[in-house]
């Protein structure tokens, strides 16, 4: 839902690199090259970044649904 701020592996910081990631990534470059850029060099860094699902969006529509507006 929400990239990890922490690698779950090694505890290295890599959610930073996610904002930057994910637009170059909507551009249509190379995931490789993206993470090369960023200097995430670590096989468990790369795949929590790789693998980050972005759900956010999703689940805000189910949480204007739950919480009563004020008109109401």
């Amino acid at each position: 839902m929400i990239i990890p701020v922490r690698c779950i592996s090694c505890g290295e910081i890599v959610g930073d690199k996610w904002e930057k990631f994910s637009s170059e990534l909507a551009l249509g470059k190379d995931p490789k090259k993206i993470l090369d850029s960023l200097k995430v060099e670590k096989y468990c860094c790369r795949s929590t970044i790789i693998t980050n699902v972005d759900l956010m969006d999703d689940i805000a529509i189910f949480k204007k649904r739950l919480v009563p507006s004020k008109q109401e």
